[in-house]
């Protein structure tokens, strides 16, 4: 298991707080709350990079898409492969709850 660098009492209750989200309309709710609009649309931006860098799309396809950063991506994709696994983990989930 990973050693979490973030990992505080503070960070606890903020994952606590999310993990007692149960829909989508709480998440806007509390996250339009906690997060300046800037932020959530960058966390989104990270996210979507993530699902589009795992189903095999370019940097430049992604670039055009999602409006991102180079650099970003770069981070995103290494975060993919050299990461917790957090990514794919919520990604597979998202997918599966589609089906």
């Amino acid at each position: 298991m990973a050693e979490h660098k973030a990992k505080s009492p503070q960070a606890d209750l903020l994952f606590k707080a999310i993990l007692s989200l149960k829909t989508t309309e709480e998440c806007y709710d509390f996250f339009e709350d906690l997060c300046t609009m800037k932020e959530i649309s960058d966390m989104a931006q990270r996210v979507k990079t993530a699902q589009m860098l795992l189903n095999g799309h370019t940097y430049e396809q992604i670039v055009k898409d999602v409006e991102i950063s180079t650099a970003t991506i770069s981070r995103i994709n290494r975060c993919i492969q050299y990461g917790n696994g957090g990514y794919a983990l919520i990604l597979n989930r998202v997918a599966e709850k589609k089906k």
